[in-house]
């Protein structure tokens, strides 16, 4: 009997595709291809508030937390099944932080999909530190279709102090901005969305969505001249940025596309890190 590899996630709120399986092709492949993926979405706990009354009620002075639902997604390998439970077991042994990484693309990829085909633009962002459970294992066919499995193990997130590591200060700079003496600028939006779409394998709309970051940067930065070194370094990359832009509605970037895409958005992020903590 062969034997999937999966990974399974629960957040606290519901992940949005209506509950049931769905199969997976490689992306860009032939429609007649071999899924490479089975996912399993499940929504649980507790159901939506019902609109019982046509007017408000009044409000408790203490009221109780209000129940909220879970979701929950069962990501299954389907291309390259184990032959028995000792190869599963071997895996499983080994597997780690990596395997979940793989398969949250994967699911990324239809959380993206729901948002376009809902034309939905609020709809909440996934992350591993967000993950209330993140579970690895292996399972007959009928066992990971339903959600379960011979044998799994749950992985750890990382410390809080590893998963902020990037962020400078933040309580301080919240205040900041909430108390109108720091300002948010447009390119540090910008640099988060191609920030999310280049981790998750969307280049060609990390691409378009550089190009403007780096042009809003240069141009709301350029009169701090403690960060003049940073975005002279930018601007040398800017021409490679706008090359990808112009090839990425057209066609999948090349390799180099790719690296100067990386690139630049890594010197952006330092840039703004920089400037930020100028500012603390």
């Amino acid at each position: 009997m062969p034997l999937f590899a999966f990974s399974q996630i629960e957040v606290p709120w519901p992940l949005g595709p209506p509950d049931g399986r769905y199969l997976v092709r490689a992306e860009n492949g032939h429609p007649q291809a071999e899924p490479t993926h089975v996912l399993l979405f499940a929504t649980l706990g507790a159901s939506r508030r019902r609109r019982l009354a046509r007017r408000n009620r009044v409000a408790r002075p203490e009221p109780p937390p209000t129940p909220v639902a879970t979701g929950r997604a069962t990501i299954i390998a389907t291309a390259d099944p184990f032959v028995d439970a000792a190869a599963a077991a071997r895996w499983l042994a080994a597997a780690g932080e990596d395997a979940l990484a793989a398969d949250l693309r994967v699911l990324e990829r239809a959380l993206h999909a729901f948002r376009v085909v809902t034309a939905d633009p609020y709809h909440e962002p996934l992350a591993r530190d967000r993950l209330l459970v993140a579970r690895i294992g292996f399972g007959s066919g009928e066992q990971v279709a339903h959600g379960r499995w011979s044998e799994a193990r749950e992985l750890l997130p990382a410390p809080e102090s590893r998963r902020r590591s990037r962020v400078l200060e933040p309580q301080s700079r919240l205040a900041g901005v909430l108390g109108g003496r720091v300002s948010v600028l447009a390119s540090e939006e910008l640099a988060l969305r191609a920030r999310r779409d280049l981790d998750a394998g969307r280049s060609r709309q990390a691409a378009l969505q550089l190009r403007v970051a780096v042009d809003a940067a240069l141009a709301e930065l350029a009169t701090d001249g403690r960060l003049a070194s940073r975005l002279a370094q930018l601007d040398e990359l800017r021409p490679a940025v706008g090359e990808a832009a112009t090839a990425a509605p057209t066609r999948a970037l090349t390799e180099t596309e790719l690296a100067n895409v990386s690139s630049a958005l890594s010197r952006l992020e330092v840039a703004l890190r920089a400037r930020a903590a100028s500012l603390s």
